[in-house]
């Protein structure tokens, strides 16, 4: 079996691991290591918050400090997944493809992300501070004076914005560059989660130290969160791109805004940060049905995408087979 069809039946063995057992155990997880390494680097990286407002140096020592530690981390994960996949694409077929699979899967998540963007809805049916609590594993942002409408909202502004971060972007860098395309994006999202911040968190300044990290996510990110808005788009008929591009601009993050505005746009509803954006403003309150629909639809793009990026990985492959014969043939 050629790499294509390993690849292929990999990514279809992790999708279908994915909403049958969803994340493996911390222990063995890629993406907590990568976050105990960068746990690690960013307290070398970034001051204590005390040491602010810090001189012109400390910001460059800052930068430059976590510009590097990125770099050594980046370059660690993808030398380890760039030598396994060359392992594996060595192997028998019918050890390759699940083993593949057993290493993808853990860089993208839709079940857990779907499971607890409806348990927030269930945990509303209880009450607001049940909503509250139970949102507070999914955004970071701080959840105490929320109401009941403001939690939804934020919930399935979540599940708009780690469709794209946790499931479309890894594998639309695993289609394009394999298994270290996927572990590169993933390291790179979770630097930006961890370090992008624009001021302090966690008793430590930022500003500075983040900046490389959250750079690097928006230029990963940018293609996967429009491939994202257009596959919601596609699945709400009639959904303008223009319309859509002017929403999404509305957010201060230049990716982040098009999933979220597409879900909005497309089911009808207003999704809002207090204080900092307004999304589909016209739009009604989402209630406890929206949040179904809003998982519904979420549930059928990660369908369509499983089954466009086979495609893709053979057309790839079909497109590198024709071009190499036309470079041969001239060469002759």
């Amino acid at each position: 079996m050629t790499a294509p069809w390993v690849m292929a039946a990999a990514l279809v063995l992790a999708a279908l691991w994915d909403w049958r057992w969803g994340e493996p155990r911390a222990a063995v997880h890629p993406v907590v290591w990568m976050g105990r390494y960068l746990g690690w680097a960013g307290r070398l990286a970034a001051p204590l918050t005390a040491a602010e407002p810090a001189p012109h140096l400390q910001k460059r020592r800052s930068f430059w400090m976590g510009a590097a530690l990125w770099v050594l981390g980046a370059s660690v994960v993808w030398g380890v997944a760039e030598w396994l996949q060359h392992l594996l694409l060595g192997a028998p077929w019918w050890l390759a493809a699940p083993l593949m699979a057993a290493l993808l899967k853990p860089l993208f998540a839709w079940r857990v992300l779907h499971d607890e963007v409806l348990a927030v809805d269930a945990a509303l049916a209880q009450s607001v501070v049940a909503g509250r609590e139970r949102l507070a594993y999914l955004v970071s942002r701080d959840v105490s004076a929320l109401s009941s409408a403001e939690v939804r909202e934020s919930a399935m502004e979540s599940l708009a914005e780690n469709l794209s971060d946790s499931v479309v972007a890894p594998l639309f860098w695993f289609v394009l560059l394999g298994l270290p395309g996927a572990a590169l994006y993933r390291f790179a999202n979770t630097a930006d989660a961890m370090w992008g911040y624009p001021g302090s968190r966690g008793g430590r300044f930022w500003q500075w130290a983040g900046k490389w990290a959250a750079r690097a996510d928006d230029v990963l990110s940018w293609l996967p969160a429009r491939l994202t808005a257009g596959l919601l788009a596609a699945a709400n008929k009639g959904l303008r791109w223009r319309q859509l591009a002017l929403e999404a601009r509305k957010t201060p993050s230049p990716n982040s805004g098009w999933p979220m505005a597409a879900v909005a746009l497309g089911l009808g509803v207003r999704l809002a940060k207090p204080g900092v954006y307004v999304l589909n403003p016209a739009g009604r309150e989402p209630g406890p049905l929206d949040t179904r629909r809003a998982a519904k639809l979420c549930a059928n793009v990660v369908l369509w995408l499983v089954v466009a990026a086979v495609a893709a990985i053979f057309f790839i492959a079909w497109l590198g087979a024709v071009l190499g014969l036309v470079a041969h043939g001239g060469a002759l």
